[in-house]
């Protein structure tokens, strides 16, 4: 029997709006009743705070098979910005699908794999190629 919900451990890929390699997160969600909390982690990337974990909280919905929710980094460094996020579940639960954004700068893509779902690897290779 699927989930029926989003609580659990999922992991995030996401592009960047330039050709880079795409990033990667985990996220622990909990849903209760339409409402999604909780919180993720990512090696940042860039310089200066490059090679470290960097957290951040979510808050969010659900409506159906629509997800939206808002990452807001933790701390006063860089990043210490929001970013929002609208995806699609699909109908085993197990993948959300769609795309990010920063309000008048950035946006991409992003894939979320329940843990125990599919190959993060394998899910790299098509999210990439797409």
């Amino acid at each position: 029997m699927p989930h029926q919900d989003l609580t659990g451990v999922w992991l995030g890929l996401f592009s960047y709006p330039a050709r880079r390699r795409a990033g990667n997160f985990t996220a622990t969600l909990i849903e209760t009743s339409t409402t999604l909390t909780g919180s993720t982690s990512e090696i940042w990337l860039t310089p200066p705070r490059a090679g470290e974990t960097i957290f951040a909280m979510l808050l969010g919905r659900r409506h159906g098979h629509d997800v939206r929710f808002t990452k807001t980094y933790e701390g006063p460094e860089r990043p210490n910005h929001s970013v929002e996020y609208e995806g699609h579940l699909t109908d085993d639960y197990q993948e959300i699908e769609g795309r990010w954004f920063i309000p008048g700068n950035w946006a991409g893509r992003f894939l979320m794999i329940r843990s125990g779902g599919r190959a993060i690897e394998v899910a790299r290779q098509a999210f990439e190629r797409a």
